[in-house]
């Protein structure tokens, strides 16, 4: 699943914003980036189930024999 950040400009100045595809604690990155680029002061935060989902990282290793006789 790609990532995505969602961003609702509200007609009363509020910013809503929602990370999809974000688990764990690292969606709380994304509340620094909005932060960064629009001056903004965080006023609530409201966590998804992914917040409380991990993120598999899957690694392979190949490897091969070579057998001389």
């Amino acid at each position: 699943m790609s990532k995505k950040l969602k961003i609702k400009l509200l007609p009363n100045g509020e910013i809503q914003m929602e990370t999809v595809g974000v688990k764990g604690k690292k969606c709380l990155d994304y509340i620094e980036v909005l932060k960064k680029l629009v001056d903004v002061k965080v006023t609530d935060t409201q966590l998804s189930q992914e917040y409380y989902e991990t993120e598999n990282e899957i690694t392979t290793q190949d490897s091969a024999e070579i057998h001389l006789d």
